[in-house]
């Protein structure tokens, strides 16, 4: 079973394009319909968003 997507795979992430490559459901056949797992791959999707945009404005700022 793959791990669980966390903020800090951002770091992980060059290309935007990549999101939904990282952006993995381990529990997809548990869901009670893929509408919710879709529903939780864009929350992942935005917070690695946010994140790369947080870590882009460190660099940018330092």
């Amino acid at each position: 079973m793959p791990k669980r997507t966390s903020p800090k795979d951002a770091s992980q992430i060059y290309d935007a394009n990549e999101l939904e490559d990282i952006v993995r459901d381990k529990r997809s056949h548990w869901r009670a319909s893929s509408a919710k797992g879709r529903r939780r791959n864009r929350r992942y999707q935005n917070l690695l968003t946010a994140e790369m945009l947080k870590s882009e404005q460190k660099r940018h700022h330092s």
